[in-house]
């Protein structure tokens, strides 16, 4: 019987849901099918989903097609509606073994217990949702879920709900599990993840659980944190980040605009100054951080000069890792009913984004030369960085295996290491 394949689209969360769908699947018995994990934050997204939805069809014409994520959640008719699909799954069910047992043969699978599959969202079996990972380098490991805030431009709080976050103990159990397989780095993921702990008892903060994990797990080498809001930034994590070698030097900003007329108008809660600020005192504390960020082009109202601001932060704030996306008007939301930059005029704007990004992480690339870092091998001649640039080194190295390398090249999207005895 053939097997079960995953295609996955969209953020961190996704890529971690997908293997505790792996899972799930596996554990009901599927078979012969196609999952499909989409996203919804860009029209996009959701076109290259229903592309791949009917090439999945094409190639695999007896497999059940079976849609999940974020856009299947906000428009469940519409992926019910296509020819190819055999099942639609909310972000819900879709972590659910239930779920797949009863899609097996069905034409729609049941619906699985709401407590359930929140069960299975929140605090299920370490064993049960984390054997995907075992064997690999790097894993994800989701501590929040959903978002409470309402930017313009997200349809994301929809699909994924409330902020909740995953208890403490229920996270190092999970973090032991990941080691014990053979993880040497985990990434901590979520939705909003600097909103961690806001609904539970006593609110520990993002930074108060890294350092806890850190502490509770020594034998874990590295722990990277995903996606963080400038403005949410606790002064815990600010103190771990500077006094805690295992936390790595890269921080992923959610920063989206560089004016702050457009980020009033995405109702974003930092500004262009607190954005300069947090970039200043990372570097401050971290002299070799390397700091990424989300960005978007063309959002409804934007001029040539807002755009040009957003442009300039790139070098002010020295990005080295920048995510480029289009604006998309997203049905429903506020920005979607501002007036529209014209399409032509976005595209040109997430080009030069683009430019700029590729340009920013060459030159900070080529200023590393000569230094050197720890590099977690992944695969084969390949290994990240501490700060998480890509590495190609030539020689041996077990994946798993943290070497110390000092860089003698780079490339325009990766360094090239040399394994110092």
């Amino acid at each position: 019987m053939a097997a079960v394949e995953i295609i996955t689209f969209g953020c961190r969360l996704n890529a971690y849901e997908s293997e505790v769908i792996r899972r799930a699947a596996g554990m009901a018995g599927l078979e012969d099918a196609v999952i499909v994990n989409t996203c919804a934050v860009t029209a996009e997204a959701e076109r290259q989903a229903r592309q791949a939805i009917r090439r999945a069809r094409r190639e695999r014409p007896q497999a059940r097609i079976i849609v999940t994520g974020c856009a299947a959640t906000i428009d469940p008719a519409r992926y019910r509606a296509l020819p190819e699909v055999d099942a639609v799954l909310d972000n819900r069910a879709k972590l659910d073994p239930h779920s797949y047992r009863c899609a097996r043969a069905a034409p729609e699978p049941c619906p699985p217990q709401r407590e359930r599959a929140e069960a299975a969202a929140s605090a299920g079996s370490a064993a049960d949702l984390l054997d995907g990972f075992a064997g690999r380098a790097r894993a994800f490991l989701q501590v929040q879920q959903g978002c409470d805030h309402r930017c313009t431009f997200c349809v994301i709080p929809a699909a994924r709900g409330p902020s909740r976050s995953l208890p403490p103990d229920v996270v190092l159990a999970r973090a032991r599990r990941l080691v014990a397989g053979g993880v040497r780095e985990i990434v901590l993921t979520g939705v909003d993840l600097t909103a961690y702990g806001a609904d539970l008892p006593g609110r520990p903060s993002l930074g108060q659980l890294a350092r806890h994990l850190l502490a509770a797990v020594p034998e874990l080498p590295r722990l990277r944190l995903s996606s963080l809001d400038p403005a949410e930034i606790d002064e815990a994590l600010w103190r771990l980040f500077a006094e805690e070698p295992r936390l790595m030097p890269h921080l992923h900003l959610s920063l989206q605009a560089g004016d702050d007329v457009i980020l009033k108008r995405m109702r974003r809660r930092h500004s262009r100054a607190v954005a300069l600020a947090v970039a200043r005192r990372a570097r401050a504390l971290r002299p070799e951080v390397a700091l990424g960020a989300d960005l978007i082009a063309g959002f409804p109202t934007e001029s040539e000069e807002m755009f040009r601001r957003t442009l300039e932060l790139i070098a002010e704030c020295a990005l080295a890792f920048v995510h480029v996306f289009p604006y998309s008007a997203r049905p429903g939301t506020p920005a979607a009913r501002m007036p529209a930059v014209p399409e032509s005029i976005v595209r040109e704007r997430a080009a030069r984004l683009r430019q700029a990004a590729a340009a920013a992480l060459a030159a900070d690339l080529a200023a590393r030369r000569g230094s050197e870092s720890e590099v977690l091998i992944e695969r084969p001649q390949r290994g990240r960085a501490a700060f998480y640039a890509a590495v190609a080194f030539a020689g041996d190295g077990a994946p798993g295996t943290i070497r110390r390398m000092r860089f003698a090249d780079s490339r325009a999207d990766r360094l090239i290491g040399v394994p110092v005895a």
